[in-house]
């Protein structure tokens, strides 16, 4: 099959021919229809994550068709029209019995932990536990766009932020992560508040649901702005974006017993960043990560996109090739353009 590949960490990736996966006992083998990208793979590709070992295909943002069966797999068949979280979770373990897959002691993430779907087939273990069955009006592009950046705001946003109709919602930064927040929030009733650096942006976020913009270039003081648009601060507000600026912004943002939600990746050299805890002491503030979200939840949100009520194809923006994906990818940390690039030709 023809996939990409980097063999070291910051060196361009290559389109190459590369052995097709089989699927494991408990797997199967999807054949990729559409594949979203993402920073996160930026971050792996520049050597932030400690699980890649070389060489490596990155993508974990995927859609497909069920083409191979693992024997212990009883719950699919070929031919059927799937998408996973990117964490998947073993089924067995303590985390994963109490429903916390996400969190997985021993979790498998295309991509990461294994070979991932830039590329014509990927193999995705634990299928009966991970695997999601796509509605069939809802096509690959979207469906892709979903498996990440989308899923994760939406249980930063319902599950662990706890968004109430009413409350004022901070959104520190506007790629797919912040978009995804905003409309997610916004369709919970909340008045959101989007802030990025950019007024096509924000332009832009306001289209999915922002009532409010900021824009953070300059010198502007983004906690007082939030700060006098909310009268008093913000009760939820999310870094999207993931760096020392946001996440400190977005803590220090908040209104008394306010709730702040990490979803932006801290990586590199921002893995500690400096936070307010005198604040966050003083006004009994709560800090709370969010990573992926289990198959099983994936329920609520379809329901609600069926219903109309979500409409995550709003955020795909480009359609892109394989063989166009190596530089893309490449181009991450740009944060050029607006929406979710998709790869739907292979």
């Amino acid at each position: 099959m023809k996939a990409v590949l980097f063999e070291q960490f910051g060196q361009p990736p290559k389109m190459q021919n590369v052995v097709d996966p089989t699927p494991s006992p408990a797997g199967v083998v999807i054949k990729v229809e559409a594949t979203g990208l993402c920073r996160s793979d930026w971050h792996g590709w520049m050597g932030h994550d400690a699980d890649i070992v070389l060489p490596h295909v990155p993508g974990h943002e995927l859609a497909g068709t069920v083409s191979a069966l693992g024997k212990l797999v009883t719950q699919w068949k070929v031919g059927d029209r799937v998408t996973v979280p990117f964490v998947g979770g073993c089924g067995r373990c303590f985390e994963c019995t109490s429903g916390n897959h996400q969190v997985c002691e021993h979790q498998f993430q295309p991509g990461f932990t294994a070979w991932g779907s830039f590329a014509e087939y990927v193999a995705v273990d634990f299928a009966d536990t991970n695997l999601v069955r796509l509605p069939e009006k809802l096509d690959f592009a979207t469906a892709a766009s979903l498996g990440c950046r989308f899923v994760t705001s939406f249980r930063a946003v319902v599950d662990q932020g706890r968004v109430k109709p009413g409350e004022w919602v901070a959104v520190h930064g506007c790629g797919g992560v912040g978009l995804s927040a905003i409309m997610i929030a916004a369709a919970a009733g909340a008045n959101v508040i989007a802030i990025d650096l950019t007024d096509d942006k924000l332009e832009f976020a306001r289209k999915v649901g922002a009532v409010a913009t900021i824009n953070a270039s300059g010198d502007k003081d983004v906690v007082d702005a939030v700060r006098e648009i909310t009268k008093g601060g913000a009760h939820l507000s999310l870094d999207a974006l993931g760096h020392p600026t946001t996440c400190f912004n977005s803590i220090a943002n908040l209104r008394r017993r306010g709730r702040h939600v990490q979803v932006g990746l801290m990586l590199g050299d921002h893995h500690h960043p400096r936070i307010p805890m005198d604040k966050v002491i003083a006004h009994e503030l709560e800090i709370l990560g969010s990573h992926g979200m289990q198959a099983f939840r994936y329920q609520a949100m379809m329901e609600m996109i069926d219903a109309g009520t979500l409409k995550p194809q709003m955020l795909v923006g480009k359609h892109l090739s394989l063989d166009e994906a190596p530089a893309a990818l490449m181009a991450m940390d740009r944060f050029e353009g607006l929406g979710i690039s998709v790869v739907t030709r292979f």
